[in-house]
């Protein structure tokens, strides 16, 4: 196999805290390469050097025999370098062949863009890669999937030979991930090279050739896939032997003390009924778009609802808005931490404190240093000190200081969906410690997860959701995975 791209001792600080140090790797045509590592280990690092995005302190890089110091994102471009981050970078607003051709359309009489030549040409490329996508549609329409695929087109459109994919399945359904996969196995059969970043360990085994895992700034381990298992690439992670499933102590009281009540709206969720107990891991599951995420925004006040009431310990406290959730001690953290649960350009300080900030007309820096020092270290989340960036945290530490701002309020009712998204399996673990510590508090939580190990080992019951129903409520210490997926697409044991 063609050697395209060494990567030798390339390091890189930022304010003196070193996030790479002597990394090495390679990538040979017609190979996937994977890099694996605990959030914070730096391989987002990593692919902005590849990219251009970042320059190295040191270290070089040799890309077709050709060897660099740094790269600028336009000579990485040329070299045929193309990264497809998580969040499609697409504008919603243009068409699916305008997309393809931004920035090098094709022009009829040297001043009119030539669409039917676009859309033509568009035709073409989306018919070799397989991907089943109409070039004249707006890429508003399309879905998570599509965009991801699109991406992909536009990145081959521009003769990319080397194809960088971060986190790429994040938030994709099932037959959308199963779609992608499809398509990166044809472009590696097209010799195409592909350096391939998931917390996904199933995806990293069904695409991956080789695996690097980066473990504090270091190359700690090469794994030939073929030869690995999970078992194996988890404990070069984060150096501990794996778990599949993690073991939650039961503090369920018992009481009741949560009504969800006939909840109904969001164009979708339908009458909706369970109780809650404190102490308690309620889990919703189901297929994405069974409407679990519309139901606890509505029990949030986010969205509004057409019906439903939330009873606590007999009191009605139904939220009409967020503001007002917060107020009555029911709180969110969001799937979308990003859009709705941070200040992507604050400090981490200010993310923390936000919500007590705004309940307080003076305020006293000392004790807010002293709040903001407390939960960084109480939660372990690292920074180089309170006033970074939250933007430029790890996923698994941006999702502890949602957390960890919720924490600082005390409320009765603790709501989190797909808590874990993008999170390593080191901070996984974290998060499900400080969920273990809220219902060890007596508080009461309703967790929505689509990874079902997670469901099943986090939650005391876990609530089924079907088309917009809660269509069954078991033990969650009944479940399995085999009855979870039955029960999610509605299969009955006897095949029916």
């Amino acid at each position: 196999m063609k050697k395209i791209l060494e990567v030798e001792n390339v390091s890189k600080s930022f304010s003196g805290i070193c996030v790479l140090h002597n990394v090495s790797l390679s990538l040979n045509a017609g190979e996937v390469i994977c890099l694996a590592g605990e959030n914070g280990a730096g391989k987002s690092t990593l692919i902005k050097i590849l990219s251009g995005a970042q320059p190295p302190d040191s270290g070089k890089m040799k890309i077709f025999d050709q060897v660099y110091e740094k790269l600028s994102p336009a000579q990485a471009m040329e070299l045929g370098i193309a990264t497809i981050y998580q969040d499609a970078d697409l504008v919603d607003s243009l068409t699916v062949s305008d997309n393809i051709f931004l920035g090098h359309e094709l022009l009829r009489d040297g001043a009119f863009v030539n669409k039917k030549e676009q859309e033509k040409r568009t035709a073409v490329l989306l018919k070799q890669l397989g991907i089943n996508l109409d070039p004249a549609m707006l890429v508003e329409r399309l879905s998570p999937g599509q965009k991801q695929n699109l991406q992909v087109a536009k990145a081959l459109h521009g003769e990319a030979k080397i194809l960088i994919m971060d986190e790429p399945t994040a938030s994709l359904g099932e037959e959308e991930t199963a779609s992608l996969m499809e398509l990166v196995e044809r472009l590696k059969n097209q010799g195409i090279g592909i350096i391939y970043i998931s917390h996904f360990l199933e995806e990293i085994f069904q695409l991956g050739d080789r695996a690097y895992v980066l473990k504090d700034g270091e190359m700690v381990k090469e794994l030939f896939l073929k030869d690995s298992n999970q078992d194996e690439l988890i404990q070069a992670m984060v150096g501990r032997a794996a778990s599949n499933f993690y073991q939650k102590n039961c503090f369920a009281s018992g009481d009741q003390a949560l009504q969800v009540s006939h909840y109904s709206g969001n164009g979708f969720v339908e009458d909706v009924s369970f109780t809650v107990s404190r102490g308690e891991v309620f889990g919703l599951g189901g297929l994405v778009g069974a409407g679990r995420t519309e139901l606890v925004r509505m029990i949030y006040g986010a969205d509004r609802s057409e019906a439903g009431k939330l009873i606590l310990d007999g009191r009605d406290i139904t939220p009409k808005n967020p503001t007002e959730a917060v107020c009555k001690g029911v709180f969110l953290v969001s799937e979308d931490r990003k859009k709705e649960g941070m200040f992507i350009i604050r400090s981490v300080k200010e993310n923390l404190l936000i919500s007590k900030n705004e309940k307080n007309f003076f305020l006293s820096l000392n004790k807010e240093n002293r709040e903001a020092d407390e939960s960084i270290r109480t939660l372990g989340i690292k920074v180089f000190n309170r006033e970074q960036e939250v933007g430029n945290l790890s996923g698994g530490n941006q999702q502890k200081v949602v957390i960890a701002r919720w924490l600082l309020e005390n409320g009765d009712v603790y709501i989190f969906d797909e808590p874990t998204k993008g999170v390593d399996v080191g901070a996984r673990e974290e998060i499900y410690k400080l969920i273990e510590h809220l219902a060890e508090q007596k508080k009461i939580i309703i967790m929505v997860s689509s990874n079902m190990p997670e469901l099943i080992s986090m939650s005391d019951r876990i609530g089924i959701m079907r088309e917009g129903k809660l269509v069954n409520v078991m033990e969650a210490k009944n479940a399995t995975e085999d009855i979870l997926i039955k029960e999610y697409i509605g299969v009955k044991e006897n095949g029916s």
